[in-house]
């Protein structure tokens, strides 16, 4: 394995450690559950621009790096719809857009189509689960749970929209 693909492999060490950290989260763990996943999340930039930069682009990188991203953003979401915070059908949306678009690279043949590269809707998508998942993460007053509801549904909007796209590139 090289560098760019161990640096994917330690953002996926990130997860436990937010599940632990959620379980029944204190104000310093919330706060430490921030910092793990905007760290971890990080990553996601810098394994890819050393992949690139270095000229380290492999089959295992280009399989493990859009699973654990997932898996980053799925397992916070799960433990904010254990803590109350977010709508479980709003997560339920989010997952099944990821798992229809894992499905698709899996065997993007199906109907005679081919991966399409990654667009600005899903970059956009990224930075909104991120924002909301940060956000959500944080403890803050009532009177920010607003924003972070919104940021939310946005992130939720983001990511079927760019599912859309995705499978069905828009002119």
């Amino acid at each position: 394995m090289n560098l760019p693909t161990w640096i994917t492999v330690s953002r996926l060490l990130g997860v436990p450690w937010l599940l632990i950290l959620l379980s029944h989260p204190t104000q310093g763990q919330r706060w430490l559950a921030v910092a793990v996943f905007l760290l971890a999340a990080g990553t996601d930039w810098l394994d890819g621009y050393l992949a690139r930069r270095l000229n380290q682009v492999t089959e295992l990188g280009k399989f493990l790096d859009p699973l654990v991203d997932k898996l980053l953003v799925i397992a916070p979401l799960l433990m904010l719809v254990e803590l109350g915070q977010v709508a479980a059908w709003g997560v339920f949306l989010i997952v099944a857009r990821e798992l229809v678009v894992a499905g698709w690279r899996v065997n993007p043949n199906w109907q005679g189509a081919s991966i399409p590269a990654a667009n600005s809707w899903g970059k956009a998508k990224t930075v909104g689960q991120i924002a909301a998942i940060t956000l959500l993460l944080a403890p803050h007053s009532s009177s920010l749970d607003l924003a972070a509801q919104g940021l939310f549904w946005l992130a939720v909007s983001l990511t079927l929209w760019s599912g859309l796209v995705y499978l069905k590139p828009v002119p």
